[in-house]
């Protein structure tokens, strides 16, 4: 079988969306391949922060702001980790010049925002989160690229691209895997778009550029796969940053059963309806309704453990140093799975600021009791340290064993012993998890120029092939918040812009 358009897009989340709608924008005709039955991509896992300067929300606020002050503030992250010299600053100044008309186009889709909000080192508030969550994004814009005229197909993996080599290597279009296994060739007529997403799901990729416990390790997005970096890579394109990677870092596992607030469309009316009660209602109102959207994503603070909690395997075993790397040790453990177990002391204090279990983007801190009322699936209680156990499921006697060697100060298995934290001795004792160590992004990207065009390994640009989002981040780390979607959309809308002008 065999289709033809325009423009060719690979992937379904936001970088893809986001070149869809601009290729279609330009007049182009534009087919999208998502291998998943569902638009989303990791888009959808994210917490949603695109930080963007000159918006409506930063004036309505008196902010005053302009893209060099952010580029400026941009590189203090990657100084702050001492990898200035690895980050792209010229595709950065493409992400802050473009983020204003940006994040006007997203509220021309129908997304609602909250904000913005300060994260240092920012010199200004730029940070904004959308309504109600992530999953708005997928809605929205879908909806839009279909209303647009964009031809979606879902539950279609693109497999490799095919190429005139009779041309310079023009990408001509894409061989894609149906769902009942046929083979269909998508012709590209003006261009092929790589947004598919990054690799910390694709084991191959991940041993690749950086190691087998790396490789090993759970992707929060599983199929992020890295098919279209790898496209590019078969295609003579080069990764750059490719040993740097988000992970593995310990995040509460999702839940098995949504609630009602997370199966409710973001309808616009509904995200206009939070927006105002975000702008007007009492926090202590309008906050436990939120949180039921955001503790589904949110990791478990560090401080926890100096402060007295320790993790303990699904053996019921303790393992590693938890002040050290705890995320490693514990994906060295069976299924990467850990539980944060603490006594009333430490809980106690987890109530109110300055300790909080979580970061909650837009809402400020998630506490134990957010925990206690949103997540019952992996908050967990007892008067006993065997009623405890029996709560989470694991081996009694072990973990019994366990807390009662940490207790005595003695070294037990791989872990040291105690030093100078509490004992968990006083009762009623808690457990949060599971929690599990995940990848949570890939920074390696293919090689691009400002426009978006991927550049061979020989130092020329490949005719008609494009990437934007995590395959086009070409060296960029985008540290903090909200530049990683920012990147995802504006490099999609550029890329897609430029590969419906493409000449025949």
């Amino acid at each position: 079988m065999r289709h033809e358009a325009d423009v060719v897009v690979v992937g379904g989340g936001g970088a893809a969306l986001a070149a869809a709608s601009s290729a279609r924008s330009a007049g182009a005709e534009v087919i999208l391949l998502e291998k998943n039955p569902q638009l989303g991509g990791s888009t959808a896992w994210s917490v949603g922060s695109v930080t963007a300067t000159q918006t409506p929300h930063q004036k309505k606020a008196g902010i005053t702001d302009n893209p060099q002050d952010h580029l400026e503030d941009l590189r203090l992250f990657s100084r702050a980790l001492k990898l200035e010299h690895r980050d792209n600053f010229e595709l950065g100044r493409l992400l802050c010049d473009h983020s204003p008309a940006m994040f006007e186009w997203l509220l021309s889709t129908g997304l609602e925002f909250v904000g913005p909000f300060p994260e240092p080192p920012h010199r200004v508030a730029r940070m904004h989160n959308v309504l109600p969550n992530s999953r708005a994004f997928p809605w929205l814009l879908g909806r839009h690229c279909r209303k647009q005229g964009v031809d979606i197909h879902l539950n279609t993996e693109a497999q490799r691209l095919i190429l005139d080599k009779s041309n310079g290597g023009r990408a001509l279009g894409v061989v894609a895997r149906e769902a009942d296994g046929s083979n269909t060739e998508y012709i590209a007529r003006k261009g092929v778009v790589l947004a598919a997403g990054d690799y910390s799901g694709g084991r191959e990729l991940k041993a690749r550029f950086s190691s087998e416990l790396i490789a090993n390790v759970d992707a929060i997005n599983v199929t992020n796969t890295g098919d279209g970096i790898r496209m590019g890579m078969e295609t003579g394109g080069t990764v750059i940053n490719g040993d740097y990677i988000r992970g593995p870092i310990l995040r509460f596992v999702p839940p098995m059963h949504t609630t009602l607030e997370q199966r409710l469309p973001p309808h616009p009316a509904i995200t206009k309806l939070l927006h105002w009660g975000f702008d007007h209602l009492p926090k202590r109102i309008l906050r436990p309704v939120l949180m039921n959207y955001l503790t589904t994503a949110l990791a478990p603070e560090k401080s926890l453990y100096e402060h007295g909690a320790i993790l303990v395997d699904k053996d019921g075993l303790r393992f590693g140093d938890e002040r050290d790397q705890p995320a490693r040790s514990a994906a060295l453990r069976p299924d990467g799975l850990a539980w944060i177990i603490f006594d009333s002391t430490v809980a106690n204090q987890y109530q109110q600021w300055p300790h909080f279990i979580s970061t909650a983007p837009s809402i400020g801190y998630a506490y134990l009791e957010d925990y206690r009322r949103t997540r019952k699936d992996i908050f967990h209680c007892a008067n006993t340290l065997g009623a405890l156990a029996d709560s989470m499921k694991l081996p009694r006697g072990a973990f019994e064993k366990t807390l009662a060697d940490y207790n005595a100060g003695r070294t037990h298995t791989d872990a040291p012993a105690r030093g100078d934290r509490p004992a968990i001795v006083k009762p009623p004792f808690y457990a949060l998890g599971p929690a599990k160590a995940y990848i949570i992004f890939t920074n390696g990207g293919l090689k691009v120029t400002h426009n978006l065009e991927v550049v061979h390994e020989k130092g020329h640009v490949i005719p008609g092939l494009y990437a934007a989002g995590a395959n086009g981040q070409s060296g960029m780390l985008l540290e903090g918040h909200g530049h990683h979607l920012g990147w995802a959309f504006v490099s999609g809308r550029i890329a897609g812009k430029n590969a419906a002008r493409n000449p025949v």
